[in-house]
């Protein structure tokens, strides 16, 4: 195992003679030299936390995975902070700080989706890719983060870098209300200059094969819940002044189907039944409905999704929804609300396409292909979109990896190295710059 630890040392000498490495200042020929000499360090780290269970509602689990992360903050002289979370029945956020010159945010979670009775739960290697449980989604973005931070150190340029590095607990599933669960992280975005989320690297094929894309926005996730009421009565009358709930639900759905699509909208429908009764279950994930096929539905309920690239879409969209609800079929009555608690949208603003711009500097510096802009519409929602309204910045700064939130999770191991050696050099360059 060792032996294959040596390989990418040596191509990293030769490397840092050739003409695109001698575009980088001598420090940051230190960072790159740095984080390929840790590579060993930072994949055995990697692995320790990989191989503790720590799905969203196994706080204990999650608070492990704190216990072992903080000390590398503290090693680097970082002040660290736990924010407890169990008034949403969630283990917390991690917080450390290293306050000199621009601020920066780093955004990463400690929790997977992956819970203790998954079969899904020990680190494997083959080769040049692993498998575990947030290998990628988010540990392998959390490994990122401390490896850039140790190669700025080993550089000098940590030591007059103001950074902040916010790991959620819950970010795979976060507690309720965000009002609380999200008020730490919108606090620290309201004080930063540039946000950096740490979650996969978005990598799309290209005509000369992968190519590393940059992610300046996110869309939003949100829900609603559809409701339907009629009169129930006999079937033979359907149609004669009745159409009961059944019929207006599947209008209203269709209607939608055909006047809502806008670019980088996504509206789904994930749940749905009818009947003489109809009842949602509390968790708003199951329905019991009971009928006759000779009865007139009185009852219908539908539950979606809604996705966004902006809040005027969100806006816009809503207001269209509840207009095509207010036109009731005979005899049915139908009403509409929205989840009020939101992953709110992170619009392609143009002071992340700056930051994507700082970033392909770095590119061009270590010989690397410039990041094209990725579709908004491949990016799900995520946790710097909660500071995206107040701070610029990029997500998807984390390795590569593929099958996240599936058992089949597995991490490109040299992107970890590359996206250390991008991340460190770009936040030095960043911590530089005059506020």
């Amino acid at each position: 195992m060792r032996l294959g630890f040596l390989f990418p040392l040596a191509v990293a000498t030769v490397a840092l003679s050739t003409p695109a490495f001698a575009r980088l200042s001598k420090p940051e020929q230190v960072m790159v030299s740095t984080v390929d000499a840790e590579q060993q360090r930072t994949i055995a780290m990697l692995e320790r936390w990989v191989d503790q269970n720590s799905g969203t509602m196994n706080v204990k689990g999650v608070e492990a995975v704190r216990d072992m992360i903080a000390p590398e903050f503290t090693q680097l002289g970082f002040t660290t902070q736990w924010v407890d979370m169990s008034a949403v029945g969630r283990a917390g956020h991690l917080i450390a700080r290293h306050a000199h010159g621009k601020r920066l945010l780093l955004i990463g979670h400690l929790d997977t989706v992956f819970e203790p009775d998954s079969p899904f739960q020990r680190w494997t290697r083959d080769g040049d890719r692993a498998h575990g449980a947030g290998s990628g989604d988010d540990k392998g973005g959390d490994a990122v983060i401390v490896a850039a931070l140790r190669a700025m150190k080993a550089a000098g340029t940590l030591k007059k870098a103001n950074i902040t590095v916010f790991l959620t607990g819950d970010e795979e599933d976060a507690g309720r209300p965000l009002s609380i669960s999200r008020r730490d992280l919108v606090a620290e975005g309201k004080k930063a200059d540039v946000a950096l989320d740490f979650e996969d690297l978005a990598v799309e094929d290209g005509p000369n094969g992968p190519m590393d894309m940059g992610s300046t926005a996110r869309r939003s996730a949100g829900s609603w819940t559809l409701t339907v009421t009629g009169h129930a009565a006999h079937s033979a009358g359907v149609g004669a002044g009745d159409y009961g709930a059944i019929y207006d639900l599947a209008r209203i759905i269709d209607q939608f189907r055909r006047e809502l699509p806008e670019d980088k909208l996504t509206y789904n429908v994930g749940l749905i039944g009818g009947g003489q009764t109809t009842t949602l279950g509390p968790d708003k994930i199951r329905l019991e409905a009971s009928g006759k096929t000779n009865i007139i539905a009185a009852t219908a309920v539908a539950r979606g999704d809604l996705r966004a690239i902006s809040q005027d879409q969100i806006d816009r969209v809503e207001a269209k929804m509840r207009a095509i609800v207010a036109q009731p079929m005979a005899g049915a009555h139908a009403e509409i609300s929205f989840e009020p608690d939101i992953y709110p949208p992170m619009a392609p603003t143009e002071g992340n396409r700056a930051t994507l711009a700082e970033l392909n500097g770095v590119n061009r510096d270590m010989g690397l292909p410039e990041m094209g802009e990725l579709d908004a519409s491949k990016r799900g929602a995520g946790d710097i979109s909660f500071v995206a309204a107040d701070v610029s910045g990029l997500a998807g700064m984390g390795p590569s990896s593929d099958g996240s939130h599936t058992a089949s999770e597995t991490v490109d191991i040299p992107s970890i190295f590359k996206q250390a050696k991008r991340s460190a050099i770009l936040m030095s360059r960043l911590a530089a710059q005059h506020r």
